[in-house]
């Protein structure tokens, strides 16, 4: 594989991990950073670079995940998060059923999915029911 592609396949799980805040594609995406670097360098034959790629994905993964989800508070014991639930946000975008955008809510810009069957439209409040990680899963505010 090209370096180029191995930086960009990074750059895409990066991506996708900020989108999604599962905190599992950090590790698969940083991993490819690093060996679309040493394959810029060409240190390697291709077995050696998916080798690589993949120690580097599952150990990091293995040593990291739990003191960062601990650190950050994600999973597991939500804390503050849960006390988002049943709170008013304002949408900045409209939304589709299962689509995903922004809302601003506290001061302070959020990932919002649309949980429910019916579009949102940006300026609409919406009412958050559930957390996940750090996306707010919400729906139409009736009140």
């Amino acid at each position: 594989m090209p370096w180029w592609a191995w930086i960009l396949l990074g750059l895409v799980l990066l991506g996708l991990e900020l989108l999604l805040g599962t905190l599992y594609l950090i590790f698969p995406g940083v991993a490819a950073l690093a060996i679309g670097l040493l394959a810029f360098v060409d240190a390697g034959s291709a077995w050696v670079e998916w080798l690589l790629f993949t120690v580097l994905s599952l150990g990091t993964m293995m040593m990291f995940r739990r003191p960062l989800l601990g650190r950050l508070k994600i999973g597991g014991d939500s804390g503050d998060l849960d006390a988002l639930i049943g709170e008013t946000a304002v949408l900045a975008e409209p939304l589709p059923p299962g689509g995903i955008g922004k809302a601003a809510m506290r001061g302070s810009s959020w990932n919002v999915r649309n949980a429910g069957a019916e579009p949102l439209a940006a300026g609409q409040r919406v009412r958050v029911e559930r957390v996940q990680g750090l996306l707010l899963w919400v729906t139409a505010d009736t009140r």
